[in-house]
């Protein structure tokens, strides 16, 4: 039972390191944006981040009528 999950924590760290190679040797790397906010086919679609489009529909409006 150890063995196998002493075997398991030693793949993960192997994949992990594996995957940040790129990031590591490059000059200046760093993790890809995949923000959908920042990709230019979004924003060209109209597409934006779900997080931005709460806070702007949570915005007061200076233009809305007040009820009573």
């Amino acid at each position: 039972m150890l063995k196998t999950l002493l075997l398991a924590i030693v793949f993960l760290l192997t994949g992990v390191a594996l995957l940040s190679v790129g990031i590591w040797i490059r000059k200046g790397g760093k993790f890809p944006n995949i923000h959908v906010g920042k990709n230019p086919a979004m924003r060209k679609r109209g597409i934006g981040c779900v997080e931005t489009q709460d806070a702007q529909a949570r915005m007061e409006n200076p233009m809305a009528v007040r009820e009573r």
